[in-house]
């Protein structure tokens, strides 16, 4: 065969297609140097967001010509609402740039968030809304106090509007991102289902202390609360339930706070997180 029936032979066969490449091989998300950074950040954003708010609130202060010192964190609920709002978007900025810029991986997937159908999502406000009727009723075990922190939030008409619009639209998303979104991810890798359900209950219950202090039934609640957010979130394998369950136990209770209190007016004892 001449060289030219050769070369027609060879441009006849099929040429194999080259073997594709592997992806490359993403980097691992939820390690130990991601929490203790992540922690570490958490205690940064406290801190900056303290000297911020006090620094911007001294500021008019002088520009306004106010003759009374200003008051403290712990006797504003508007300091404390401005100190939380600016210590939530600094932690939520961490996480997104942790997730999406650092690892390149989708948000909402990084932290399990799967959006529920409209009929589990009415369930999960239902729930939220027995679970804080259960709350209200529950018997008292523990020697407790009648007054504590929490209620400096509701002083006056003006600082309750602003605490329950806080609690419902702001508090449920951020609490629940912190604690059943990164944390719970940490734990459960770290020390399995049941340890993530169990230590994130406890840490949950432990950021309401200050708010709840010597009030022990409260923080028995607290703590039964924090437990059901997380059995959702474990039991779904999604952050979706716990919000909506928290965002609903929330509204409800300001609800009835609003009721009983003759619009803000009065302070009964109060039970919402």
């Amino acid at each position: 065969m001449s060289s030219f029936d050769n070369q027609r032979a060879g441009e006849g066969r099929l040429t194999e297609p080259a073997p594709a490449s592997p992806p490359p091989r993403q980097r691992e998300l939820w390690t130990f140097r991601d929490l203790l950074l992540f922690l570490a950040f958490a205690a940064f954003s406290v801190f900056f967001s303290g000297l911020l708010v006090s620094s911007v609130y001294l500021q008019v202060h002088r520009a306004m010509g106010w003759r009374l010192p200003p008051p403290g964190f712990e006797n504003s609920a508007f300091l404390l609402i401005a100190l939380q709002l600016t210590a939530h978007a600094l932690l939520l900025g961490y996480i997104y740039f942790l997730i999406h810029v650092e690892y390149r991986r989708p948000f909402w997937d990084a932290l399990s968030w799967r959006r529920p159908s409209f009929a589990k999502a009415l369930a999960y406000i239902l729930g939220g809304f027995l679970l804080a009727v259960l709350v209200e009723f529950a018997p008292q075990f523990l020697p407790d106090k009648t007054t504590f922190p929490l209620q400096q939030f509701f002083a006056t008409p003006e600082a309750a509007y602003a605490t329950g619009a806080f609690a419902v639209f702001i508090a449920p998303f951020m609490e629940e991102l912190i604690f059943r979104g990164v944390l719970f991810t940490f734990f459960e890798r770290f020390g399995g289902l049941t340890f993530a359900v169990i230590l994130t209950a406890l840490l949950f219950a432990a950021l309401h202390m200050g708010e709840y202090r010597g009030a022990w039934n409260h923080l028995l609640l607290i703590l039964v609360v924090g437990l059901v957010f997380s059995l959702a979130r474990g039991w779904s394998g999604s952050l979706a339930p716990s919000v909506i369950l928290h965002s609903a136990y929330n509204l409800l209770m300001i609800l009835g706070l609003y009721i009983s209190s003759d619009h803000f007016r009065t302070l009964p004892g109060l039970g919402f997180n």
